[in-house]
This record gives structure tokens, C-alpha cells and sequence, in this order.
């Protein structure tokens, strides 16, 4: 089962709280927390993409770093990880991101990757007079079709002269071209983001769901087994999670605890009312089940919450669903978790015994 680990580039990470540690983005931290993910045997590292924060007390996610050029540093001082960056794809043509990408795949060569995401929180957009208008709510996966289809025609053939409803190329080109190519992985979980997800993407990404509940996103995974069957693909499912490991299960617990007592409630306030604004989708959308009020302050994403032991046993739980490619992780404090999760957590999973048997390299070493 792989591992990756889903970089902080917006300021504290993914807990929306008041008690949890406080940070900002910068490229040290980020580089730091790839180099460690790498050290430990991770395959891949991501990170998204927030053009605007939530506010509240702890000003989450107003300050956050850009991609593409964050991920084209990182390139330069890794040797093995996989990296993928986020396109805001309202915001940069395809034919933009096709040649970004090209020239980080030669920084890098066959480890980047791209994450489509079709753009939910309308200020991100507005505020630069970029907002298409709200019926872009119920068109979005045909926007991000056309859109692939440009991006995928110029990084595998060179050319485009695709004609659609929201593109047209005029004998565009591109090169060099990734010798490659390039993978492309959603995170969509509605029904069109999961056929989008089948007709165009190499992974999925979803999130895990409740506390201590490894194998609760199973749903989701058979979900996409099923529209990958209806194009004839096999898209395999990376999932996400929270890791929160401590000596025993009860000092786990304590520090979650203590980050949920202290949630920004009106940081989280605003991304409901933003996850609210989409009146065209269902209830299967990321949005609403990041924004739902059971546990916001994680985002609602699976919370594996224990001692060593049994976080490693609820890891390698994960990996019984079917359809299952790996886990991309998300720590309170990533430095701390990295070298918790790589020192004491990845040794006891029968999963990856043969990653954390590996001897660490000579210079990490030293």
C-alpha cells in the first residue's frame, strides 16, 4: 500500500482550531516536510490549491503558497518522491498548465503530476473578477472535461485544435513534451466528478470517513470500481486521512480532543456558508461533506486517532477494500508526525514492512 502525504501550503494545515499548532506556509517548512516523507519510503507528496481563507481567529488558510511553484522547488531538492500539484483550472488554461508541467517533469523527470480540481469557494475567483457566474455550479465537470481534453492532447501528441463550448485551440503546440507523459488524478466523489474521474484520471482521491473507522469510505471506493468498469479503466483509489499517534490511545485521544474544544468556529462558519452557495449538486459532493458539522474541524476527513500500534493496525486495515492504492496522510504537527509515523507507526505495518525495513540514506544518515 502506498503512502503519501498531503503537504501544508496554506497556514495550519488541515485542523481549524485554536489549540492546534499555529504556522505559517513557507517553502523551509514544505521542503522539510517532503524531504522527511521521502526519508521514510512515502511515494508521493500533493498539495493543493486555496486562492482565499476562511478567516476567523485563526485566519486559516488566508495565507497560502501557490502550487505549481512550489512544487517546481520542491522537484529540485527531492530525488524519488512523486509530486503533484493542484491547477485552479478557472484561472490557468490548460495550454499553461500542459507547459508548466512539462517543464517541471524536466526538473523532475517522470515524478509530477497533476490535480484537477473544478473550483467550489466563489470568492477564490470573484475577488479578481474571475467568477464564470453560479450556473458554473451544474457545468463544471464539462468545463473540466474540455479542459483535460486540451491538456492531455497537448502533454501526449504535442498539438491541439480542439473545438468545444469553453476551449477552442488554434493549431496550439507544445514542447518539449514529458517523454512520460504525465498522471492526473480527482478528488471528485459525486456522480459526474466520479465519471469524470473514470473517463480521464489515472487516481482518485477520497476522503476517509469518522474516527476510527479505517474501512468506512469502502462505499466511495466501489463507487468508482463501478464508473471505472463503465469506461473500461481501472482507476485506483488513494484515501484520505488524519494521523494522531502517541504512546498510548489515551494521549492520542486527549490531543484530539483538545484541538476540537478549541475549533474556530468562525473560520468554519464561513467555509458552511461557501459550501452552501452550490444550490445545482447533490449530497455527495466533497464540499458537502467537508463543510457537514460533525467533525469540520478537520474537515470531516477519516481520523485515525491512537497509540502506535494501533494506528499501524488501522492503516493496514485500509488496505483489505478493494480497489485500494494507498493513503495520503495528514499529521496536527507534520514535523513531529513525520518522524513519529516514520520511527514508530510505518515499522509496526505489515503493509509497508518492506519500505520501513529499508536502511536510511547516507546523507540523512550523517
Amino acid at each position: 500500500m502506498q503512502l503519501g502525504v498531503f503537504i501544508p501550503i496554506g497556514n495550519n494545515g488541515w485542523l481549524i482550531s485554536e489549540n492546534a499548532p499555529q504556522y505559517m506556509p513557507t517553502f523551509e517548512l514544505n521542503k522539510a516536510v517532503t524531504q522527511k516523507a521521502e526519508h521514510y519510503g512515502f511515494e508521493f507528496a500533493l498539495s493543493m490549491i486555496k486562492l482565499r481563507g476562511f478567516g476567523g481567529k485563526t485566519d486559516f488558510w488566508e495565507h497560502a503558497l501557490e502550487s505549481f511553484t512550489l512544487m517546481a522547488g520542491l522537484a529540485a531538492v527531492t530525488s524519488k518522491i512523486n509530486l503533484y500539484a493542484t491547477a485552479a483550472t478557472l484561472v490557468m488554461p490548460p495550454a499553461i498548465v500542459a507547459r508548466m508541467a512539462s517543464t517541471i517533469d524536466s526538473i523532475a523527470p517522470g515524478r509530477f503530476g497533476i490535480n484537477l480540481v473544478t473550483g467550489w469557494q466563489k470568492p477564490e475567483y470573484s475577488q479578481m473578477g474571475l467568477w464564470p457566474g453560479d450556473e458554473y455550479f451544474a457545468k463544471r465537470y464539462a468545463y473540466l472535461d474540455e479542459y483535460t481534453t486540451v491538456m492531455r492532447e497537448l502533454l501526449e501528441q504535442g498539438h491541439s485544435d480542439f473545438k468545444g463550448d469553453f476551449f477552442e485551440m488554434d493549431d496550439c503546440r507544445l514542447s518539449p513534451r514529458p517523454p512520460e507523459g504525465v498522471k492526473i488524478v480527482c478528488a471528485g466523489q459525486s456522480n459526474a466528478g466520479m465519471a469524470f474521474t473514470a473517463k480521464h484520471a489515472d487516481y482518485s482521491f477520497c476522503f476517509g470517513k469518522g474516527l476510527n473507522t479505517p474501512t468506512a469510505f469502502a462505499e466511495t471506493a466501489e463507487r468508482l470500481c463501478q464508473a471505472g468498469q463503465e469506461t473500461g479503466r481501472e482507476i485506483a483509489c488513494y484515501v484520505l486521512f488524519m494521523v494522531i499517534a502517541d504512546e498510548t490511545d489515551e494521549a492520542a485521544m486527549a490531543r484530539w480532543e483538545h484541538y476540537k474544544a478549541g475549533a474556530d468556529q468562525e473560520a468554519l462558519d464561513w467555509m458552511a456558508d461557501q459550501g452552501s452557495q452550490d444550490k445545482s449538486s447533490g449530497k455527495d459532493t466533497n464540499v458537502r461533506h467537508m463543510t457537514d458539522p460533525t467533525s469540520a474541524v478537520n474537515f470531516n476527513m477519516g481520523t485515525l486517532v491512537g497509540s502506535y500500534e494501533s494506528v499501524a493496525a488501522m492503516l493496514d486495515e485500509i488496505d483489505t477494500v478493494e480497489g485500494i492504492g494507498g493513503v495520503m496522510l495528514t499529521f496536527d504537527d507534520f514535523l513531529v508526525g513525520l518522524d513519529t509515523f516514520g520511527e514508530k507507526v510505518q515499522p509496526l505495518m505489515k503493509t509497508r514492512v518492506e519500505v520501513a525495513s529499508r536502511p536510511a540514506p547516507a546523507e540523512v544518515v550523517s
